[in-house]
């Protein structure tokens, strides 16, 4: 029996359109949302211990490091929600042509951008 499905498919070679290039990063904030609420309870956590434990969580969110690390959790929160309320319109009916399709996606990648680009003037 010859099997005529490709070997070693090298996904780089492929052209994904905006809205499924949206939609795979939607996934993928998902994913960070979930790991990055872990830091944030872990910091949570520590401020509500104790004085001295709030002085601690204090002076590492004054870390650039720490305040990058929150910076892209804010950043892939922002962009989940703008990107849900894009996939419930889509659901509602709204946008579902091609064009619509590209126009949500353009104006999901903007938004988030704007969105990004607040959390970043806020946190410094």
């Amino acid at each position: 029996m010859k099997d005529s499905r490709p070997v070693n498919l090298d996904l780089t070679k492929f052209k994904f359109p905006l809205p499924a290039i949206t939609s795979i990063l939607h996934r993928i904030s998902g994913v960070l949302i979930f790991f990055g609420i872990a830091i944030l309870l872990y910091l949570l956590d520590l401020s509500l211990r104790s004085p001295e434990g709030f002085s601690r969580a204090s002076d590492w969110l004054v870390s650039p490091l720490v305040k990058f690390v929150v910076w892209v959790i804010l950043s892939g929160l922002f962009y989940h929600l703008i990107a849900g309320i894009k996939h419930l319109t889509l659901d509602l009916g709204l946008g579902e042509t091609t064009g619509g399709a590209r126009a949500s996606a353009m104006g999901t990648l903007v938004l988030a951008g704007i969105a990004a680009v607040i959390a970043g003037v806020w946190l410094w």
